[in-house]
């Protein structure tokens, strides 16, 4: 058996996501530390919402990074085995390096903050957008955003999230442009998603300059467990290049289709989601390949898993 991690980002929050969660010591004891960090009760804001504030950007980084860390720390907990290696979608990849030992969790956690806030500053409300297109290939979206784009307006992919399935990013009118050209060149479905930021284009640029600064005060290290970044598809050859890979994250594409066919390709036979949703588990699966996703949406998920993958050890 060869294990992996994968750790979702935004787009999987939902009120009460911990809430299968709710008793377990570990989940608990982890949103407390986080909590203590912000100076926020992050539970009450996971458990009861309302959505309207759990979807804003500055608190859906910070809550999906202590859901995915906390359930993670539950499954060392409980026995679960060691991944041998660990990639997240997006923000998730802060979970990751977390997981991986590559990042303190006591540093993770303003940072994701600092990073939303960085995000959400670098394009005016309003302006920005993404969209998701459907049942169209990624050279034909590619295409759709090029024909959309203009010198002062730009839709780009921005997440390559599986076969036929790519969300595109930039300024509102572009991206509603891509949208239609998309239709025109055969998507079975392309619309607006509720996002404001646009992610993973090229309208990041100068939050990944802030982000570079700030990720220049922390003190990083070598992962223990390999980390699959989204941006090269690899792991880091050195705390350097982590730093760059995160940087770079910002304003390039998600390639996510990519990175679970080498986790694939690698001999990975089980990939785990952890977190809550399962977002990850259902993009995993249009991708393809012989290996089994498990998804820990509660405690009977998490401990059904531990047992049978102790059992494939």
């Amino acid at each position: 058996m060869k294990l992996a991690f994968v750790f979702p980002g935004q787009g999987s929050q939902s009120v009460g996501m911990m809430s299968g969660f709710a008793n377990v010591e570990p989940v608990k004891e982890t949103f407390r530390e986080a909590s203590d960090l912000l100076d926020e009760d992050l539970w009450a804001m996971a458990d009861n919402g309302p959505a309207e504030t759990l979807n804003l950007t500055t608190n859906t980084q910070p809550l999906m990074l202590v859901a995915g860390i906390s359930v993670f720390r539950a499954w060392e907990q409980a026995g679960g085995p060691c991944p041998d290696v660990v990639a997240g979608h997006s923000l998730g990849e802060y979970s990751a390096l977390v997981a991986a030992e590559a990042m303190k969790f006591s540093d993770a956690v303003p940072l994701v903050r600092f990073r939303a806030r960085c995000m959400q500053e670098a394009v005016p409300a309003g302006h920005g957008a993404m969209a998701a297109i459907l049942g169209l290939d990624d050279d034909g979206v590619r295409a759709a955003c090029e024909l959309a784009s203009r010198d002062d307006e730009l839709a780009e992919a921005a997440n390559f999230n599986a076969p036929g399935q790519v969300v595109v990013a930039g300024q509102k009118a572009a991206v509603e442009r891509a949208i239609e050209n998309a239709k025109q060149k055969g998507a079975k479905r392309a619309m607006l998603l509720p996002m404001s930021v646009p992610s993973h284009c090229t309208l990041m640029k100068p939050a990944s300059e802030r982000l570079a600064r700030k990720l220049d005060e922390l003190a990083l290290q070598e992962p223990k467990i390999p980390v699959i970044h989204n941006e090269s598809v690899a792991p880091a050859e050195s705390v350097t290049q982590l730093r760059e890979a995160l940087v770079r994250q910002l304003y390039r594409p998600v390639r996510w289709a990519e990175t679970i066919t080498r986790l694939v390709d690698s001999g990975v036979t089980h990939i785990v989601e952890c977190g809550p949703g399962k977002v990850l588990a259902g993009l995993n699966r249009r991708i393809g390949g012989d290996v089994q996703t498990i998804a820990l949406t509660d405690v009977n998920s998490l401990n059904d898993a531990v047992s049978l993958l102790k059992g494939d050890q």
